[in-house]
């Protein structure tokens, strides 16, 4: 295949040998190498293509924490805080009261036919100082159909009663994660058990639901919007049909995206997960990789079900839950880590995050493993001792970022508490004790936007302005490092993504402005104008 030589107004490689450039060269859907118009000269035959003069180019960025599910939420509607932009363009307009979320329900329900569920997402009861949405308030909309309100976390939804009882859920019912209140239980689920019960007599409901197809591509496409080119979907029952379908869509040659599809453990006994992991290593191709497992230890803070630390949460709210017993995460670890899987632990509160450092370090001074990259997912309110622990152990840390602007206030009010709440998300701190960085979006909790989460960690705005913790902020350099090399290393792809630089996949972003060139409250504004896959272009 002839050479192909891209110009730009500038390239940032990511790369200590060629920092920068303006031409890149490719061949085969690898880089040859950055330079300048000299490299027309190295090659020949080799074209120069201009198409991006005047752009800017930088690595394809890497979504370390989102969910193929953000291709799929969309078929519902909407009830969150924020406004939030459709895959087709258009505006998903916020319900900033708990009264507005109710009329929208309302309204939703008289256009629904009869017998069909009422099934919404993105819902956030922690910006609202009202009572919490209780299952007398969805019985008002409807008895006669089953209603389910994911909640934006992930982590909870309510239901109205048809649901608790097609579940079989009673005041009797011992099971974790039923709320309950004087009158019996409110309605509000917690935790995967309860939740997915739940979910499977209402007809659907939750934030993870099956991949099919259109979701697939759908997800892809807005990675492409986002300059994004690999993605991970983070939590996924890896049977055969979802195996099947990633694999034929991932090996068509104009798919815009490589997708890192990681083991839900949590969707198989152990016995089974570590089987099945042990199938998949290695049965990728260039588009998709597995290898990963995924375990979940906590729930969400904004939730309220993220383990914390003393003095726990700031409001007096019990503190969360365990979706891994503690006495279990340690022989589970091991299990994974023995069969050559690379393992990325779900920790939002600071007590779960001990937890999987204790677990880990108990297994590697057991069993030492070169390399085991084991990263936690989220990571929120890590200190400086736990992530010297954490360097000592060649653990990574890829941290939500997105929360200090969407639920920074809400933290320092309700959950984390004044003091604790603006050192959360400690990016500068993990980088100076030896930690692997890398931040992330977890679509569809947050919009996917490496270029909104590179804006949150250089300027560490809350959604009111206020700065949190500036002694933790990012420059740019090390921002761009925490969505393309970062993540890249996480996944164990740095040797093939993640900088521009020879032998690497032709993987690019390409930009409409230069981010170390504008204002660092601008980083958020800057367009994508194109990704760049393989050396074959995808206009967003």
């Amino acid at each position: 295949m002839a050479v192909r030589v891209y110009s730009a107004r500038r390239v940032v490689t990511m790369d200590a040998t060629t920092p920068e450039a303006t031409h890149v060269a490719v061949r085969d859907g690898r880089i040859l190498g950055a330079g300048g118009p000299e490299l027309l000269g190295f090659y020949p035959g080799a074209v120069e293509d201009a198409r991006f003069a005047g752009k800017v180019i930088v690595p394809g960025f890497v979504e370390g924490h989102a969910h193929a599910s953000e291709g799929m939420v969309w078929r519902r509607p909407y009830l969150g805080f924020f406004d939030r932009t459709m895959p087709d363009g258009s505006t998903a307009p916020g319900a900033r009261t708990r009264a507005d979320a109710l009329e929208r329900l309302r309204t939703l329900e008289a256009e629904l036919p009869p017998g069909e569920p009422l099934l919404v997402w993105g819902f956030d009861p922690i910006y609202d100082d009202g009572p919490r949405l209780h299952r007398r308030d969805l019985d008002a909309i409807s008895t006669s159909r089953p209603i389910v309100v994911s909640h934006a976390s992930g982590h909870i939804i309510n239901v109205n009663t048809l649901v608790l009882e097609r579940s079989g859920f009673s005041a009797d019912s011992n099971l974790d994660g039923l709320l309950r209140d004087a009158d019996g239980l409110t309605g509000e689920l917690m935790g995967p058990p309860a939740m997915q019960r739940a979910t499977r007599v209402a007809g659907g409901g939750g934030l993870m639901q099956r991949l099919d197809e259109p979701g697939l591509r759908a997800f892809a496409r807005q990675a492409a919007r986002a300059g994004i080119t690999t993605a991970t979907d983070l939590q996924r029952k890896l049977d055969d049909e979802t195996l099947d379908l990633m694999r034929r869509v991932t090996a068509e040659p104009g798919f815009p995206m490589r997708l890192v599809a990681a083991l839900g453990a949590r969707e198989y006994t152990l016995a089974e997960g570590v089987a099945r992991i042990g199938q998949l290593l290695g049965t990728g191709n260039e588009k998709l990789h597995l290898g990963i497992v995924k375990l979940t230890v906590d729930g969400s803070i904004q939730g309220f079900t993220g383990r914390l630390r003393w003095p726990g949460y700031h409001n007096g709210a019990p503190n969360g839950m365990w979706y891994i017993a503690p006495a279990e995460l340690e022989g589970i670890v091991a299990a994974y880590l023995r069969v050559g899987a690379q393992i990325h632990i779900h920790t939002n509160g600071d007590e779960a995050s001990a937890v999987a450092i204790d677990a880990l370090e108990h297994v590697l001074a057991r069993c030492p493993r070169p390399e085991h990259r084991t990263t936690l997912q989220h990571c929120q309110m890590a200190d400086a001792a736990q992530f010297r622990r954490m360097a000592a152990l060649g653990m990574a840390a890829n941290l939500f970022v997105n929360h200090i602007y969407y639920w920074g206030e809400q933290h320092a009010a309700l959950t984390a508490g004044p003091v604790r709440a603006p050192r959360m998300n400690a990016a500068a701190t993990a980088r100076r004790e030896g930690v692997p960085v890398a931040i992330h979006s977890d679509a569809p909790v947050t919009p996917l936007g490496p270029l909104f989460a590179m804006w949150c960690v250089v300027n560490r705005l809350t959604s009111k302005g206020r700065v949190f913790a500036p002694a933790e902020r990012l420059d740019v350099a090390q921002a761009l490092h925490a969505v393309t090399l970062g993540p890249a290393w996480t996944l164990r792809l740095d040797h093939a993504i993640g900088s521009i630089a020879p032998g690497k996949f032709a993987d690019f972003a390409v930009l409409e402005d230069d981010p170390f060139d504008v204002a660092p409250e601008r980083l958020r504004e800057i367009d994508v104008h194109a990704t760049v896959v393989g050396g074959v272009v995808c206009l967003p």
